[in-house]
C-alpha cells in the first residue's frame, strides 16, 4: 500500500507512522517522494537533492530523469540536481500574454508529465504549455482565460486541468480540449486528481473558497460530476486547495486548511479521517 506524504508549514508528515520529517520547516508542494521545502531545496529519502535553488521561489516539483523540475514565482523553470534555470521556457511561446488579476507576473502553479513522456506546465494565469522533446521547446495548449489552477496526466494519458470554468479534457495530449461543468454547484475548480477510473475535482464558488465541495465523475464515457459526501462534510470551511487533493489507484486522500486529512479507498466514494494537525498544504502518495 502506498504511504500518504502530508505537507503543513511545520514539516512533511507520513500517515502510516506517524513519522515527521523536516519538523518546523514549511513544505510547499509534494511529488511522489519528493518534497520541496521553504520554496528553496528539494528533499528526497532523508537527503537534499542537490543545492539550494538559486532563482525565485519555487512553487511546485515533479520527478524527472533521476532528478527534479521545479516550477517557481514569476514563471520559470529549474532543473535539479544541477539547478539549471531552463532557458528555452523563459523564451516560451505567449508569455508576452500571461498575467495575474493583480499585476504581478505570473507564476509556475503545477507541473505534469504523461506516460509519453511529454512535460505539462500550468502558468496562473497562462494555460499550460507543453514539452514533448524534454523541454527543449514548449506549445501553449489551451485559452489562457480559462484560468488554470492545475493540470494532472492519467495513466492512460489523459490531460485534465482544473480550472475556473470547471473541468478542461484532452485525449490529444493538449492538442484540444473539452471543457465539462455538467452536475456542479459551482465551477472555481482549484484541485484535480484520476482515482483509477474516477475524476475528483474540488470546487468553490471563487477564490476565497465559498460553498467548497469535492465531485466525481467518470474519467471515460461522460455523465455529469456527483458531489462525493460520505464521511465528508457538506462543504469545507475554505477551498480544498491545489496539490491538497490526490489518488493513486483506488485510493484517494484530501487535505483541508483546517488540518484534517481524509483518505478513500474507493475512488471518492467514501471518505474516513485518518490525521488532524496543522494546516495541509500539500499531500503525495509515495
Amino acid at each position: 500500500m502506498s504511504s500518504l506524504l502530508v505537507g503543513t508549514a511545520a514539516g512533511l508528515h507520513r500517515v502510516d507512522d506517524g513519522h515527521t520529517e523536516l519538523d518546523g520547516r514549511p513544505v510547499n508542494a509534494l511529488a511522489g517522494g519528493l518534497a520541496l521545502v521553504e520554496g528553496r531545496a528539494v528533499w528526497r529519502d532523508g537527503e537534499w537533492l542537490g543545492e539550494p535553488i538559486d532563482a525565485p521561489l519555487g512553487t511546485c516539483v515533479l520527478p524527472l530523469d533521476g532528478g527534479a523540475l521545479v516550477g517557481t514565482v514569476e514563471g520559470h523553470l529549474v532543473r535539479l540536481p544541477a539547478g539549471e534555470r531552463v532557458a528555452s521556457f523563459d523564451d516560451a511561446p505567449g508569455r508576452d500574454a500571461w498575467y495575474t488579476p493583480w499585476g504581478a507576473p505570473a507564476d509556475v502553479r503545477t507541473l505534469a508529465a504523461g506516460p509519453d513522456g511529454t512535460i505539462y506546465v500550468n502558468v496562473h494565469v497562462g494555460g499550460v504549455l507543453r514539452s514533448t522533446d524534454a523541454g527543449a521547446s514548449w506549445e501553449p495548449t489551451l485559452d489562457i482565460h480559462l484560468d488554470v489552477h492545475q493540470v494532472v496526466v492519467a495513466p492512460d494519458g489523459t490531460v485534465l486541468a482544473a480550472t475556473a470554468r470547471g473541468l478542461a479534457v484532452s485525449t490529444n495530449a493538449g492538442d484540444s480540449w473539452t471543457v465539462v461543468d455538467d452536475g456542479l454547484a459551482a465551477t472555481y475548480a482549484r484541485a484535480v486528481a484520476v482515482a483509477g477510473d474516477t475524476v475528483l475535482m474540488s470546487v468553490s464558488t471563487g477564490p476565497d473558497g465559498d460553498r467548497a465541495a469535492v465531485y466525481r465523475r467518470p474519467l471515460h464515457g461522460g455523465g455529469p460530476f456527483r458531489r462525493t459526501s460520505i464521511g465528508l462534510p457538506g462543504t469545507f470551511p475554505g477551498t480544498v486547495d491545489t496539490f491538497c487533493l490526490v489518488a493513486d489507484g483506488d485510493l484517494a486522500a484530501l487535505g483541508t486548511f483546517a488540518g484534517r486529512v481524509y483518505l478513500s479507498d474507493d475512488a471518492g466514494g467514501s471518505w474516513a479521517t485518518v490525521a488532524a494537525g496543522p494546516p495541509v498544504t500539500c499531500l503525495s502518495f509515495a
